[in-house]
């Protein structure tokens, strides 16, 4: 299997700050606690001993234990439970949306990179472990940036009328989105994409993802947490409390945001003077204060009285926000490195003085490895085009232009042009010589004769494309498939899109084979 890499500058699709992060986190120094490298753990992990309670450790430990006690768990998750308990054990985070079917690529690219920096640093520390962690932000409340999947150019959508945290949603309507991916491998009945298809339910969707994501990652030994429980909201209660009370991370976060400003970066995350949501049934709303009275947009009121003692009986009601969330990883999980995407990551650099703000040790960042992977089909039009991997970064219709041209030799109109520009210099020298007030006439003359020669040859290349159209479509077809909409192909394409044999083991091996959670560059990777 081949993969060629290609510095993410010279791909002309990540910001310059996503740049920053994978490549110069030292320019970023004041915003991290250090900057990310396999030594780097060491310190990391003395740091987080010594600040990570006992307490936490046990809790998160018995929670996920418990998950996972109806035997759902692999031998490899098994071992990393028991191992979760013990004091040198240390866990690599990754997380995300649910997702419909695992939703873009990079979910899947996200989990593997864990999975494969946990190897790593076994490796490095023998005398320590390491767990891979996946965080499902199962109390999120954006349900149309995950209600939909594209799966072989056909868009599968998940209907429902429900709202607030679409971990809490129920699987109404389910069978009529999951019936629809299923018809897709109906050739393959005895494929190993039917077991995934079927483990993907339960009582709602953060029980079907957790099952999901179990069956395609429980071999590595992946820990899937839902960190929408009580008892590890118990954990965060003091925090929540501080923030109703104090402002605390508010004010920690637009004192950064300043520094960020004059370092020349932009805050991608906004901090609101109460970091927290309240979960009803439905709905997931923010946490208001004014003149002594904390409210929500539907109208639900609370005295300070009466909301600090709902949040000491009832912790789960509460919720964090984008700003709130890291601190509450970082707090219950035993945790050194959290890693993701470009624009997810530059969001950790406003959080520094949150951490700090509540004594928890703020974690390694990573940008996750980001790959583009071209299956057989693709890579035999790339050969029958005559495309290497820096053609795919070119813009296509310079390159339909230029394959025309090299490929038909009477559009050669060099020696046209040399005729016609010694024409012109034969003109203007006999206008010099015979009356010079001709010069704008004939300077007019000539222009218009250039754009003949120019709209002659336009001509030309459109009648010779007819005649190549078979390879100018394969090159659209490759940029599209790559490229979907002009984007990255991680953010748009679906995992389950390169398993239409109805493996799906075999592919994930493959990606996990071509991700180094060391790697800075982009990667093209030739399944």
């Amino acid at each position: 299997m081949k993969s060629v890499k290609i510095h993410r500058e010279k791909t002309g699709l990540f910001s310059d700050l996503a740049n920053e992060l994978v490549y110069q986190q030292d320019h970023l120094k004041e915003f991290i606690q250090q900057e990310f490298s396999l030594e780097a753990f060491e310190t990391q992990m003395e740091k987080k001993q010594a600040n990570y309670p006992a307490a936490n450790r046990a809790t998160v430990a018995d929670v996920l234990k418990t998950n996972y006690s109806a035997g759902d768990a692999t031998e490899a998750q098994q071992k990393n439970l028991a191992l979760l308990a013990k004091e040198n054990t240390f866990t690599i985070t990754t997380g995300h949306q649910l997702s419909l079917l695992t939703g873009p690529l990079y979910f899947v690219i996200k989990i593997l990179h864990a999975v494969r920096l946990a190897e790593e640093l076994a490796i490095k520390y023998p005398n320590q472990n390491f767990v891979p962690i996946f965080w499902m932000a199962s109390e999120d409340h954006d349900f149309a940036e995950i209600n939909q999947v594209n799966l072989f150019n056909q868009k599968f959508s998940w209907t429902t009328e429900q709202t607030g945290a679409v971990g809490r949603f129920t699987l109404e309507n389910w069978s009529e989105f999951i019936d629809g991916i299923k018809a897709l491998f109906a050739n393959r009945p005895e494929a190993e994409i039917q077991t995934v298809l079927e483990s993907y339910t339960g009582a709602n969707l953060a029980e079907a993802t957790f099952y999901l994501v179990n069956t395609l990652f429980g071999t590595e030994g992946v820990l899937v947490l839902d960190a929408d429980q009580a008892k590890l909201k118990t954990l965060l209660a003091p925090v929540f409390e501080q923030e109703l009370t104090k402002n605390s991370s508010f004010y920690a976060v637009e004192a950064t945001n300043q520094e960020l400003k004059k370092a020349g970066w932009n805050a991608q995350a906004f901090a609101r003077e109460i970091n927290v949501f309240l979960l009803e049934k439905g709905t997931r709303e923010r946490i208001q204060y004014d003149n002594g009275v904390y409210f929500t947009d539907s109208g639900t009121r609370f005295s300070r009285e009466v909301i600090l003692e709902q949040l000491r009986h009832h912790p789960a009601d509460f919720s964090p926000n984008v700003i709130l969330r890291p601190l509450y990883q970082e707090l219950i999980l035993p945790n050194l490195c959290y890693l993701g995407g470009g624009g997810e990551m530059a969001y950790w650099l406003q959080l520094k003085g949150v951490f700090e703000a509540y004594g928890v040790v703020y974690p390694l960042i990573q940008v996750r490895n980001s790959l583009m992977l071209i299956d057989e089909a693709t890579q035999k039009k790339m050969e029958n085009v005559g495309w290497e991997t820096k053609d795919l970064f070119s813009d296509v219709d310079a390159q339909k232009k230029a394959y025309v041209l090299a490929n038909a030799s009477e559009l050669d109109l060099t020696e046209m042009r040399e005729k016609q520009q010694a024409l012109i210099d034969s003109c203007r020298n006999l206008v010099n010589v015979v009356d010079s007030s001709l010069t704008g006439y004939l300077e007019a003359e000539m222009t218009r004769m250039s754009k003949q020669l120019d709209n002659l040859e336009q001509k030309l290349i459109r009648a010779e494309k007819s005649n190549y159209e078979k390879v100018l479509n394969q090159m659209d077809q490759i940029k599209e498939k790559l490229f979907p909409n002009g984007g990255l192909q991680e953010r748009s394409s679906n995992f389950f899109s390169f398993c239409a044999d109805g493996d799906v083991q075999t592919h994930l091996a493959k990606i996990k084979a071509g991700i180094d959670p060391f790697e800075k560059d982009f990667v093209v990777l030739y399944l």
